[in-house]
């Protein structure tokens, strides 16, 4: 039986230049649709693999999106404007991408096709109490990007063909690397400055290994009879941990490093809360990689990185 023709878009970033060998390792067809807005040719060692294909382009085009969803059995979209910040500088790009994106691929597909969405669990924002977010929480998105995935995913489920994983904070390394998200950022810091400077230490996230939620996509696309049409939390149920329990993680493995609380000063992402990913772990799935196993990795890829003079000071 001929395997999955799977359409990636935004496949070049962060999660797509893991995902893309993750699937085809097991034998899938992958086109991939990206702008390479980054520049940074993270896919071009699978030009020789007979399942690849690239195609440079804009995800928030409908006419390029009408001709490549018309093959793929399966739709991964990973282009997004990411993160608040990204998103308050172009709230336009934000919109097309993050929700216009999405809403006309749930609305151009057929039953027969799949469709994995890849939301945030961003969209709880702070959450009341401390109480455990679960899928029935009630969304308080505190941000552009938070509101633009929460109405994505909306419009996914009124199609009624979809699944949506609701993605804690990511962590790990990959080939387009990002360390912006903030334990790469936290081990980054660490390595380099041997300190860490928290604001609002005590507010909580949930984090997942990059790696973890490439193999939960594939996961979704083997089991979609099962999973489709639903939310799931995605993200370790061990890492429910404020930004000092995380700093106080990375000194176990970065030696030396001193953790400072400021009290001037504050972070600009609010969110504050706790996740529960039990729905998807009831359905047989569970997570391979430990936030130490990511700690270590990126202490490791840490060191690749050029020191800017006078980035401690």
């Amino acid at each position: 039986m001929e395997k999955n023709k799977v359409l990636i878009t935004g496949g070049a970033g962060y999660i797509g230049s893991r995902l893309v060998p993750a699937l085809l390792e097991k034998d899938y067809h992958v086109t991939v649709l990206d702008l390479l807005s980054y520049g940074e040719p993270s896919l071009l060692q699978f030009c020789d693999h007979k399942n690849f294909e690239f195609q440079r382009g804009d995800a928030s085009d409908p006419s390029t999106m009408k001709s490549l969803l018309s093959y793929c059995d399966t739709i991964i979209p990973l282009a997004a404007v990411v993160g608040a910040p990204a998103c308050k500088l172009n709230p336009s790009a934000a919109m097309s991408i993050n929700y216009e994106q999405i809403n006309y691929i749930a609305n151009n597909i057929s039953k027969e096709q799949k469709l994995i969405y890849p939301t945030t669990n961003s969209g709880y924002g702070i959450a009341e109490n401390n109480e455990m977010c679960t899928e029935e929480s009630p969304l308080n998105p505190i941000s552009l990007y938070g509101t633009t995935k929460a109405d994505a995913e909306t419009a996914v489920l009124e199609s009624g063909n979809g699944i949506c994983f609701r993605l804690a904070t990511v962590f790990g390394t990959s080939p387009r690397m990002r360390w912006d998200l903030l334990v790469n950022d936290f081990t980054l810091r660490a390595v380099q400055d041997k300190s860490i400077v928290l604001f609002e230490g005590d507010f909580k996230r949930n984090y997942i290994h990059i790696k973890d939620v490439c193999n939960t996509f594939i996961y979704g696309i083997e089991n979609y009879e099962k999973l489709n049409n639903e939310i799931y939390n995605l993200g370790l149920s061990s890492a429910n941990l404020t930004k000092r329990q995380l700093a106080e993680k990375i000194k176990e493995v970065v030696t030396g490093l001193v953790i400072i609380d400021s009290d001037i000063g504050s972070d600009p992402d609010k969110r504050d809360y706790i996740v529960s990913n039990e729905k998807l772990e009831k359905t047989g799935w569970s997570p391979n990689h430990s936030l130490e196993d990511g700690l270590i990795e990126l202490v490791k890829a840490a060191k690749f990185v050029p020191v800017k003079p006078g980035a401690n000071v």
